[in-house]
């Protein structure tokens, strides 16, 4: 036992507790170790998902090449991020006994946001992510990169509701959320929570050595797992789960299976039980099941729709509006801002207004969450946008005048405004215009929170060419986590003036809805590309 094993590591906590505990164990058997810490491009790429960087194998790739080349002579793995297929040469050494194999929710304060329209879920998994919108529908996820924790600490920087985490992560180095929640319910990555040891084919000795780490149990469920991914062509890019579990009790295996589309509206499950021994088939029925069932397109959709977008709108679109895009374009989308009601005192709604300035239709919606149409005593009505006009007049009462902009409805205002004050209904996310204008002339501004608004953005897909923007809100959330080397689509002056303070090609629709907007897409972008 003279020949030194040297145990190839990424230089994470994580993985620096879990190479630890592989040298510790082949130390105790006599064997003589060293580690060798090695940077991932998984942990120096840290501005996109994972699912976007194009490759599997991301954590493993580098520690790869270090062994073909002998600088190692083992590498200790996650057992969830290494490929199904290995590289020529290289071979699985050890399975370690499984840790806890759990996805679990950390959060702040309280549960209550469950049971919410809208909340805030960060994780950088696709699978995660599927899963998380399959059961609530109407959460946003956001991307969440980085060691633990760094993520954690992001968790705590941010205004997210919660982050997902592997529990076995959490738990082995001793990291501790004040409030979390096992998600029982919540397919894990196959092999999630287990230890992967991988050698030179061809070096007996270190194999020799490594066999007696080994777990029989979770290599057999472990196996399961990685064939149902491998059949699937999941790698990194497709939201599959999938775990295999031994019941010492009945001598039975049970499988089960996950398969979803990108945004969690599909899902395609699979449940297998095998007496022990004829278990082996086990991950093929459940993967074959699913495959049988619309698995094939699923995955086709999923890599459609992480490698193949061109246009992305940062305002969920319906399948109609989806339908006017022509020439074939791959089109996704997202919120990019959430707004929610304020709660504003019934006293002060049904005091009498002489002028009132109302900008938005969340603006609208917010003020009837609070009180009836009836109650609101506003005598001039003054706003912005023709869409907005026309629901105000449905619903609350006669405008007395709009412009298509805040700047110009200003402007208006310094001219012809009825006294020396307004009341502006807004949201705590506002663009100065409108307020300094009227403040420079002598006009008295009375600003009312009438809703929050809160930036939910998500990150594109690398292929991205054009994003369509409707308010500047859209475009400072997008700016959050996304490049600027795109053309921006704008629904109006306003937003396109934002947009030239980023983007060097702007756009803007001729008239201020949905519509025009997609219009606008197919005249310039499809011009662009014949």
């Amino acid at each position: 036992m003279s020949k030194s094993i040297r145990i190839g590591t990424r230089d994470s906590e994580l993985a620096l507790w879990q190479a630890n505990t592989v040298k510790n164990k082949l130390e105790a058997l006599g064997y003589q170790t060293t580690l060798v810490p090695v940077k991932s491009t998984g942990d120096l790429v840290l501005d996109k998902p994972l699912y976007e960087m194009g490759i599997t194998g991301i954590f493993t790739k580098t520690l790869d090449v270090a062994m073909l080349n002998g600088d190692i002579d083992i590498a200790v793995h996650s057992m969830k991020d290494v490929p199904t297929a290995l590289p020529k040469g290289i071979v699985q050494a050890a399975v370690l006994e499984r840790a806890n194999y759990l996805d679990i929710l950390a959060y702040k304060d309280n549960e209550e946001f469950l049971a919410s329209r809208d909340a805030i879920i960060a994780t950088g998994s696709l699978r995660r992510k599927a899963q998380w919108l399959n059961r609530y529908p109407t959460h946003t996820v956001v991307d969440l990169r980085g060691n633990v924790n760094s993520r954690m600490q992001k968790l705590k920087d941010n205004d997210w509701n919660g982050a997902i985490f592997a529990a076995a992560g959490l738990d082995r180095i001793g990291l501790e959320h004040e409030h979390t929640i096992g998600l029982t319910w919540m397919l894990p990555a196959p092999a999630q929570g287990a230890i992967m040891v991988v050698a030179l084919e061809k070096d007996d000795f270190v194999l020799e050595a490594c066999a007696e780490l080994n777990h029989e149990a979770t290599e057999i469920c472990t196996q399961l797992e990685r064939e149902f991914l491998r059949l699937l062509e999941g790698g990194c890019s497709a939201p599959i789960g999938a775990l295999a579990y031994i019941n010492s009790k009945t001598e039975e295996v049970t499988f089960k299976g996950v398969l979803l589309s990108v945004d969690g509206t599909k899902k395609l499950e699979a449940e297998f039980t095998a007496p022990f021994g004829e278990h082996k088939s086990l991950g093929r029925d459940c993967a074959n099941s699913i495959l049988s069932r619309g698995g094939k397109n699923l995955v086709g959709e999923v890599q459609r729709d992480t490698k193949s977008i061109e246009i992305f709108c940062t305002k969920k679109l319906t399948q109609d509006q989806r339908s006017l895009f022509k020439g074939g374009l791959q089109v996704d989308s997202e919120d990019f801002i959430k707004t929610s009601p304020t709660r504003i005192p019934r006293k002060v709604l049904t005091a009498k207004m002489q002028n009132v300035i109302i900008t938005s239709k969340n603006a609208v919606e917010a003020l009837l969450t609070n009180v009836s149409a009836s109650q609101l005593q506003f005598k001039n009505i003054y706003c912005v946008g023709r869409r907005t006009k026309r629901l105000i007049e449905a619903r609350i009462g006669l405008v007395r005048h709009f412009e298509k902009n805040a700047k110009k409805l200003a402007e208006y205002l310094v001219d012809y405004l009825e006294g020396t004050e307004v009341t502006y209904f807004c949201s705590n996310l506002r663009m100065d215009d409108l307020p300094n204008i009227l403040t420079n002339s002598g006009i008295t501004v009375n600003e009312i929170e009438a809703y929050k608004t809160k930036h939910t953005p998500v990150k594109v897909p690398p292929n991205v060419k054009g994003v369509l923007f409707f308010s500047p809100s859209t475009i400072k959330s997008y700016l959050k986590l996304n490049r600027t080397d795109i053309i921006a689509y704008c629904i109006g002056e306003s937003t396109a003036k934002v947009a030239r303070e980023h983007f060097s090609e702007v756009y803007v629709a001729k008239i201020p809805d949905m519509e025009s907007v997609i219009d606008l897409v197919n005249a310039k972008y499809l011009k662009g590309k014949g």
